[in-house]
């Protein structure tokens, strides 16, 4: 497989190193970070040398079967930078957490992204490990074995002060109570994107349309300073919840994930002691990547690729 990186930040760069461990070859890397153009990616990311080095011009992304995207959770940000490897032929694979079920946010953008991606002969999809794997494609996974299903409720749990940098701010780490709820409602912190994504996939997979999704969330507080942030949502259908998703990242929080799903076949409950969340995101992506060329054409998501559907209990 030749593939190229659109964004090589922690996440990017990490992406690049699990696919280089599957022996595919590595056609271009993209970033703007003006200290990374021109040096070799394999230096960059703590590997040997590979003879490419970063660019910012994303027309060296031709001739790449797949570029892998991290730069945004935003797909109104990512919306250009995923055309650019389209238009060159190249199917996206995306970290772009609202790009796991784009029709919930940005309808008119995931309508132009599955008409130039059929157009071009590729395939687009945005995945992770949450969203993509752990919160929605897993659940879909533990179902089958006891739907038609009547209820699911997952959650996660991390601890900020074990992730990187970013991420710690992203979750308002080292502000105060008061400033990360002020920088939460303002945008400038986004705590967990993804809540809403993974309870349409998790609908998608259980073959119904939820009548709606609320999402929420709120800051940790910890003596007037902030501990992380926690947040979910919840699927309501025909007047009954039957979705509730929980993301918790608190300043020394136990890790692990668990799910519930209350099926016709009876209850299951799956526990992990938890997931290492920037290795996880890449060789999800990467697995994801592997199957491209059996997936079809256009904007696609986790339930085109893994067809499995346990059944929702009406």
């Amino acid at each position: 497989m030749r593939f190229g990186v659109y964004g090589f930040g922690p996440i990017g760069r990490q992406i690049f190193k699990v696919a280089l461990r599957r022996g595919w070859e590595p056609v271009a890397i993209i970033d703007i970070d003006k200290s990374m153009i021109g040096k070799d990616a394999g230096s960059l990311a703590g590997v040997s040398e590979v003879g490419v080095r970063v660019s910012k011009d994303p027309s060296a992304l031709e001739g790449s079967e797949v570029v892998f995207h991290a730069t945004t959770s935003w797909l109104d940000k990512a919306e250009p930078q995923i055309m650019e490897a389209v238009k060159r032929g190249a199917s996206v694979v995306s970290t772009c957490e609202t790009l796991a079920w784009p029709w919930h946010r940005y309808p008119e953008i995931a309508e132009r992204i599955g008409d130039a991606a059929l157009d071009a002969g590729v395939t687009v999809i945005g995945t992770g490990i949450n969203p993509g794997f752990l919160l929605d494609t897993l659940v879909a996974v533990l179902s089958a074995s006891v739907g038609p299903v009547k209820r699911v409720d997952a959650a996660r749990y991390v601890n900020p002060l074990k992730r990187r940098e970013s991420f710690q701010k992203k979750v308002g780490i080292g502000l105060t109570t008061e400033e990360a709820e002020r920088a939460l409602r303002e945008g400038r912190i986004s705590g967990h994107v993804g809540f809403a994504e993974s309870a349409h996939l998790i609908s998608r997979f259980l073959g119904i349309i939820p009548d709606e999704v609320r999402e929420w969330q709120s800051v940790i507080d910890s003596n007037g300073k902030c501990a992380g942030v926690e947040g979910g949502a919840k699927a309501v259908y025909k007047g009954k919840e039957f979705i509730d998703i929980r993301f918790v990242a608190k300043a020394g929080a136990s890790e692990g994930e668990v799910i519930r799903v209350v099926g016709e076949g009876g209850e299951i409950v799956w526990r992990s002691t938890g997931t290492p969340g920037d290795y996880g995101t890449a060789a999800v992506v990467v697995s994801v990547a592997a199957t491209i060329d059996d997936a079809p054409a256009g904007l696609i998501t986790m339930a085109d690729i893994v067809l499995l559907r346990p059944g929702f209990s009406h």
